[in-house]
C-alpha cells in the first residue's frame, strides 16, 4: 500500500504541476494556479500520516517505510526549486516571460551552483533520516534494521554528491569562448612583431 501511495503521490505532483502552470498560463488563472501549486505538500502530508497509520496497525517497518521517507526528504528539498524551473520554462512557452537563466557551465560560478544543488540534497539527507529516526522511536523495539540502512542510504548519497560537487571546485572547467578570446588576443602581438 505505501509503495503504491508513494506512486500516487508522484503521479500527483506531475498532474498538480501541470494543472496549476495550465491554469496560470493558458487559463490566465493566475492565483486559482498558484493555490493548485500550494496543494504539492499536502501529498507528502499523506504520504506521511498513511505511512505512520500503517506502521501504528503493526506493520513491519521495512524498506517501503524508508522509501517514504527518503521521498518526503527529496520533495521538501528539490520540489520548490522543480517547480520554479518547470514554472519559469512554461512563463516563456507560453506566457512571453523571459527566457529562463540556464545554470552556470564554467568556473566558479558552476562550482557554487553544484554546491546549492549539494546543500539541497543534504537537506534531503536531514529530513528524510529525520522522519527515519521518528519511525525507528515509533516502533520501539521492533526490528527497525530496514530504516537504519536507509538512514545509511542518505547519507551515502551526501558524501557522494558532495565528491562530485567538490570536483566541479576543484578542477573548474574552462571557458573555452573565454580561452580562445585570450589566446586571439595573445596572438595579435606576437604576429605584429614577427612582420
Amino acid at each position: 500500500m505505501v509503495v503504491t501511495l508513494i506512486i500516487v503521490c508522484e503521479v500527483g505532483f506531475w498532474v498538480l504541476l501541470a494543472a496549476g502552470l495550465a491554469l496560470r498560463y493558458l487559463a490566465g488563472l493566475r492565483r486559482t494556479g498558484a493555490a493548485v501549486l500550494l496543494m504539492e505538500p499536502l501529498l507528502e502530508l499523506v504520504l506521511l500520516v498513511v505511512t505512520a497509520i500503517d506502521l501504528k496497525n503493526g506493520a513491519t517497518a521495512d524498506w517501503k517505510h524508508g522509501l517514504a521517507a527518503v521521498y518526503i526528504g527529496y520533495t521538501v528539498a528539490y520540489g520548490h526549486y522543480t517547480i520554479s524551473w518547470v514554472d519559469g520554462h512554461v512563463a516563456h512557452r507560453f506566457a512571453g516571460g523571459p527566457r529562463p537563466v540556464k545554470p552556470p557551465r564554467y568556473g566558479l560560478a558552476r562550482a557554487r551552483h553544484e554546491g546549492l544543488l549539494w546543500l539541497r540534497t543534504v537537506l534531503m539527507a536531514v529530513v528524510a533520516s529525520t522522519l527515519l529516526q521518528c519511525a525507528i522511536w515509533y516502533v520501539g523495539d521492533g526490528d527497525t534494521g530496514s530504516l537504519r540502512s536507509w538512514q545509511a542510504v542518505t547519507l551515502r548519497t551526501v558524501v557522494l554528491h558532495g565528491v562530485i560537487a567538490l570536483t566541479y571546485l576543484l578542477w573548474p572547467k574552462k571557458d573555452p569562448g573565454r580561452d580562445a578570446a585570450a589566446g586571439g588576443e595573445a596572438a595579435g602581438p606576437r604576429e605584429k612583431t614577427l612582420r
